[in-house]
């Protein structure tokens, strides 16, 4: 496994990333898609200069699909940043699909399908494989019955998986690890932390309330040998304070980590 966090791509994230002998950093685009595209040629003098490389691009929240069928501009973005992932020597693209409400499930599914064959023929073209992301930000194919739906028909769709989404919305993490960790592509280190019921905050991983070690033998038990992706993401946990946190999930998971 290789251990790296998202970042954006100045060059003070490539600095801050060697320093820390991280293996990659990963880039998400999402509102700032143009902004990417506009600096890919500079985003690749960077990592060449740091010798880090972006591990992974994604977009996050937009609308892939609506009642008239694909939403064409966004499957244009998307091949583009799929295009730019390429040029980056990056081999992952992370997406998602939103739900439309006045749809079935049925309806909803063969749209998304419809999408993502789309993008990972594109994707297959150029080498880069193209995973769902397991948050429900504008995204439904994030449990066990999508999952089975359409990644049971999209044979070579995967998944970049993140336990806090599944404790959040009360699943089993381990579970789906356990039956879906074949499919992961990626995954992220976000801890989560409910109290009384409810969430309460989002501290550096290893900080937090998730079986990290059970999570991780699951890993090394169906062969996973792709990156880990340390989020920071509260907002109690910024500046000084933050950059601690970051340094804290680093050593917590090289001590769990019994290989790379």
């Amino acid at each position: 496994m290789k251990l790296g966090r998202i970042a954006w791509f100045e060059e003070k994230d490539f600095q801050s990333a060697r320093e820390r002998g991280m293996a990659f950093i990963e880039l998400d685009v999402n509102d700032r898609a143009q902004e990417f595209l506009d600096n890919v040629e500079a985003i690749r003098e960077r990592s060449a200069k740091y010798q880090v490389p972006v591990g992974a691009v994604g977009r996050w929240g937009s609308d892939r699909i609506c009642k008239e069928g694909i939403c064409q501009e966004e499957l244009e973005l998307e091949y583009r940043l799929i295009d730019a992932a390429a040029q980056l020597g990056c081999g992952v693209y992370i997406t998602g699909c939103n739900k439309v409400e006045e749809l079935s499930y049925y309806e909803n599914c063969g749209l998304a399908i419809s999408y993502f064959e789309k993008l990972i023929a594109h994707g297959a073209e150029k080498g880069v494989k193209i995973a769902v992301y397991n948050c429900r930000w504008n995204n439904f194919v994030c449990d066990p019955m999508a999952y089975t739906v359409i990644m049971g028909y999209l044979k070579d769709l995967y998944i970049k998986y993140d336990p806090s989404h599944c404790i959040y919305a009360g699943g089993d993490y381990l579970q789906e690890t356990r039956d879906w960790g074949d499919r992961f592509l990626h995954v992220h280190l976000k801890g989560s932390l409910i109290v009384g019921g409810e969430r309460y905050d989002d501290p550096p991983a290893g900080l937090d309330q998730t079986n990290w070690g059970a999570f991780l033998a699951i890993l090394y038990a169906k062969g996973y040998d792709k990156c880990l992706s340390i989020e920071p993401h509260s907002a109690n946990w910024r500046g000084e304070l933050g950059e601690k946190g970051i340094d804290f999930t680093i050593q917590y998971f090289r001590n769990l980590m019994l290989k790379d």
